[in-house]
């Protein structure tokens, strides 16, 4: 009976990326879940096994609620507006009538996300400033001075004053991930369906919409477990007020680790965080059924 050949050359190929995943991602990870069943502070020598109290707290923990609740609205809107809205946009880009202004279009929505996060956080910041803001500034200057309000100091309106800060600064991204998968759709399929008597909204869903199946796939799945680990807008804008109610998994997680001192519940915030983006990608795998051929 002869024995298979295991070629080497692929396994050492392999190998840096599986040791550096391993290194950065698996072991912290696993560390990270170990030190959830522990009672331990940032500078601690020694570390109280506590069972599964941590997680416990984790149901009780009305900040903790509230923060998940900040994300899944974080993440519907973005969806809406990353993705769905961005393939409407990156569609328009590439039909014939932009094909002249389409350039310098594409170069205006992306110019946000070369832009330093703590750059865009003190320009919004301006933006809405309840004195001199530009917002409350317009509205004062077209007559409706009652719908003026400090936007970030509102419990109402902070959250979603963080949530219009980051789509201004995203959605160029997506809208060029789109228009590179548009341009690839061969134009004999948009020419055939206008051949067919389609028009450009019938040609945008029979067409388009499948064709960049398997970017969109790719977008919602990077909007999604980028809005469950949102830290930088509301940390930066409001850190998490007025209360709790711009909070967010993360940014709670990152005060009850280091201002509250509290490793082991901050290290199951960070369990919690893990779980649900890694949830949220292998439904979305399932349901897309991404790499499979028709």
């Amino acid at each position: 009976m002869k024995l298979k050949k295991v070629k080497i050359t692929p396994i050492l190929f392999m190998l840096p990326t599986i040791l550096f995943l391993g290194l950065f991602i698996y072991i912290p990870l696993i560390q990270n879940f170990y030190n959830s069943f522990f009672e331990f502070s940032v500078f601690s020598q020694s570390k109280e096994f506590v069972g599964l109290s941590k997680i416990k707290q984790l149901f009780v923990d009305e900040v903790a609620l509230s923060a998940l609740n900040n994300n899944v609205k974080y993440a519907i809107i973005s969806v809406l507006l990353q993705v769905f809205f961005a393939l409407v946009l990156a569609s328009i880009l590439e039909d014939k009538f932009f094909r002249r202004v389409a350039p310098a279009l594409r170069v205006i929505y992306f110019m946000p996300v070369m832009i330093s996060i703590s750059v865009i956080a003190l320009l919004f910041g301006f933006v809405y400033n309840p004195q001199i803001g530009l917002i409350n500034s317009l509205l004062e200057l077209i007559g409706l001075d009652q719908l003026t309000k400090p936007w970030l100091g509102n419990s109402t309106t902070a959250i979603y004053s963080v949530i219009a800060m980051s789509q201004w600064q995203s959605i160029g991204l997506i809208t060029m991930l789109f228009i590179v998968a548009i341009q690839k759709i061969p134009k004999d399929l948009y020419e055939a369906a206008e051949i067919d008597g389609a028009g450009k909204i019938r040609r945008f869903f029979s067409v388009t919409v499948p064709q960049v199946k398997e970017a969109t796939f790719v977008n919602l799945l990077v909007t999604v477990t980028g809005s469950i680990l949102v830290f930088n807008e509301p940390y930066i804008l409001t850190n998490g007020g007025p209360g709790n109610s711009s909070m967010t998994l993360a940014v709670h997680m990152y005060q009850t680790g280091f201002f509250k001192d509290d490793m082991g519940y901050a290290s199951t915030l960070a369990s919690l965080i893990f779980l649900l983006s890694a949830i949220f990608a292998l439904i979305q795998i399932k349901v897309s059924k991404t790499g499979k051929e028709d």
